[in-house]
């Protein structure tokens, strides 16, 4: 944890005690004492620090308690994923490196080859999700929560909700047989690099040549890594590795 993030329910008169794993990582991992200063800040607000003034080490409910003072702003999400989502999981080993690398906006597609019963998995609950969104801001020092939204009909959600949710972006769809990689793209990167990107990453058995055709026909540019063909989780933190150092600025 690079920083403690705070519900603002937590938060009262500019104090917020918590506890957890929260609790656990101040004082078992940073040592945590009287007038310690923490990196803390609010869930989708502001980010600063908290000087801890109370303390419980007791093994049944440790607890600490720190006064805010929040008035930066938090680094903003620079990218929106369009994912036809893998096994549970490795869905949930994703999430949070997905919110860590700067994700804004996650919309889970149902492609032809996503598994029927992971529309079914307690993983969408957002009692499950949500937590891990958070450990990942929470290594990446931001606090800006990314959004989770699911579409099970590919091809209405392209065709009917596409422009107006993302409008003006840059899109572009990860296919390990595209010729182009982003490095090939570059000389065109100082127009890219004033448009969001919008990045569309198939399911592991990879896009149905219709769909691509279909993806394509919406915008969308192919995108690749190179000849390999990696798993989601793999391909998906590489691919934003690899457009990030451009975009988020």
């Amino acid at each position: 944890m690079n920083r403690i993030l705070l519900e603002s329910s937590e938060i009262r008169k500019g104090v917020a005690t918590f506890g957890g794993a929260r609790a656990v990582h101040v004082l078992e991992v940073l040592h945590g004492e009287i007038g310690q200063v923490l990196k803390t800040g609010e869930i989708d607000g502001r980010i600063g620090t908290g000087e801890i003034i109370g303390l419980s080490a007791s093994d049944d409910d440790p607890w600490v308690r720190v006064r805010c003072e929040h008035a930066e702003e938090s680094r903003r999400p620079w990218v929106d994923l369009i994912l036809a989502p893998p096994r549970p999981r490795v869905m949930k080993r994703l999430l949070p490196q997905l919110a860590a690398i700067g994700v804004g906006r996650l919309v889970l597609v149902g492609a032809q080859k996503v598994e029927k019963d992971f529309w079914g998995a307690t993983l969408l609950k957002e009692a499950i999700y949500r937590p891990l969104l958070i450990d990942g801001l929470m290594q990446a020092g931001t606090s800006i929560l990314p959004t989770l939204e699911t579409r099970r009909n590919f091809r209405r959600f392209l065709r009917e909700e596409l422009d107006d949710m993302f409008p003006g972006t840059l899109r572009l769809v990860a296919h390990p047989a595209a010729t182009a990689t982003y490095g090939d793209r570059r000389q065109s990167s100082a127009v890219d690099g004033c448009r969001r990107p919008l990045l569309a990453i198939g399911p592991e058995g990879g896009w149905t040549d219709d769909e691509v055709q279909l993806l394509e026909s919406r915008g969308f540019t192919r995108h690749s890594l190179g000849p390999r063909i990696l798993r989601t989780d793999t391909a998906t933190v590489a691919l934003l590795a690899q457009l990030m150092k451009e975009f988020d600025r």
